[in-house]
């Protein structure tokens, strides 16, 4: 992870993440990743993302 593109990738994901939160009204970074992983899908409806199933096939 050190070499390349991946440190800039996982920033990017990581300021995502944050975004995330913020968007959904967290004001604590470490309670809201608590919750998120709580439910795998949250960050998806987060941002209006609708098109998934709940069920495994």
């Amino acid at each position: 992870m050190r070499t390349g593109a991946a440190p800039r990738v996982m920033a990017s994901m990581r300021s995502l993440a944050i975004g995330l939160l913020r968007l959904e009204g967290s004001t604590n970074i470490a309670r809201g990743n608590r919750l998120m992983s709580f439910d795998p899908l949250r960050p998806l409806k987060t941002i209006g993302f609708t098109g998934f199933s709940t069920t495994m096939h």
